[in-house]
Parts: C-alpha cells; structure tokens; sequence
C-alpha cells in the first residue's frame, strides 16, 4: 500500500465519524488555504535553502549546514505528534530510511513542537532521524509555509481534545504545511513538495527518486 493510499484509509475513516459540523469546517479551512495558493509563496525547486540552527528531541542544537556537510538532505515539514497523518508520514519516512542513506542522504523532520513532544513522537513511532523543534515556525516562516489556525477551526481541535498551544508553546495557532524537500549540498533545493491540504504527503518513492 502506497503512502497515499494509507492516508485515504484515515481520510475516509476520518469522513465517517468526525461529526458534519466539525468535518465542514476542517474542509472549509483546507479549502481557503487552496484557494490562497499559499504554495505559492513558498521556497521551490531551484530556490536556495538558507542555514538553519534547532534543537532536536533531546535538546541538542543541530544545524542545516552540519547536516548538508555529511551529504544530500531531506527535510520533512510536519505539524505535531497529535495529527495521525503525521505519524503515518514518519513511519513511512523511517521504512525507507535506510535507502535514503543508502543514497549517501541524511533525513531530518522538523516540527513546531517543543522538543519534550517531539521526543515523546520519535519514542511512539521509534525513529531513527533527527527531529528538530521549530519554535514559533521560525524556520518555516522564512520557508513560506506557515499559516494560522482560524478561530472555528482551533474550537474544533480543542473539541478533540488538541491543545495545539500546549504542544507549541505558544499562543499563534500557526502551523506549517505538511512540505518535504530534497537540498543538495550547496543548499539548492532540487525537490518540493508543499501541499496547502494537510491529508496529502510527499511519497517516500518520489523522494527516492528525487535522490537518484
């Protein structure tokens, strides 16, 4: 089963029990990103990917250019450990991890999380690559990919019992778009992939591809 296919299974499951109300506004949110094209915005193909310098899940600083020193690196753009796309994503990355090294690659996620939650997804989905807290998008502001959660949609999330603020923390409500790149080791960006819907993810195969 492909990536896509796995997040289908959660996105029809998803439509089944989610209550219309709620799914209506979580669509419609989805939707006005789409409309913005706030892909559009963000760093693309060709783009230079500036240094960068985050603590990964165990507090531990860690930076763009240490990584880019070692090889080809991709960056995975995710929003939490709460979002069950997310963790599809993750686990899916960390099944090909070892083809992605093999290609003489590094991978890194990169999260707003704080590092403690970051450190408790890596722990869940046992993975074997870095992953990076971006506190208050830093990182992800300079990328274009953040957007902010609007206020029906932060009542629907707090209905599901997800305290994005308690995972961030902070109060923006600001999240990134689910995007995946591929850097060279000059910083040029030579794969994107940035979708403003958050149920679609880059496909460990393209990734790998992108690598050859």
């Amino acid at each position: 089963m492909s990536l896509a296919q796995e997040l289908q299974v959660i996105k029809d499951k998803s439509a089944e029990n989610i209550p219309k109300d709620k799914l209506e506004i979580m669509l419609g949110s989805t939707e006005a990103l789409l409309k913005a094209n706030l892909s559009d915005k963000a760093l693309k193909t060709g783009d230079k990917l500036p240094d960068f310098s985050l603590s990964n899940a165990h507090g531990k600083t860690e930076t763009l250019s240490e990584h880019l020193d070692k090889g080809t690196v991709v960056i995975s753009f995710y929003r939490g450990g709460w979002c069950p796309y997310c963790n599809i994503e993750l686990k899916a990355l960390q099944a090909v991890l070892p083809e992605i090294k093999a290609k003489g690659a590094n991978l890194i996620a990169i999260t707003p999380e704080t590092p403690d939650n970051s450190l408790t997804t890596s722990e869940k989905n046992e993975l074997g690559f870095s992953i990076l807290s971006d506190i208050g998008n830093t990182v992800a502001k300079k990328m274009g990919l953040v957007f902010q959660m609007p206020e029906p949609l932060r009542e629907v999330y707090h209905a599901f019992s997800i305290d994005v603020p308690k995972h961030n923390g902070d109060t923006a409500y600001e999240l990134p778009m689910p995007a995946t790149y591929v850097v060279a080791q000059d910083g040029t960006i030579t794969y994107a992939f940035v979708p403003e819907d958050y149920t679609e993810r880059a496909e460990p195969k393209a990734i790998l591809d992108a690598l050859s």
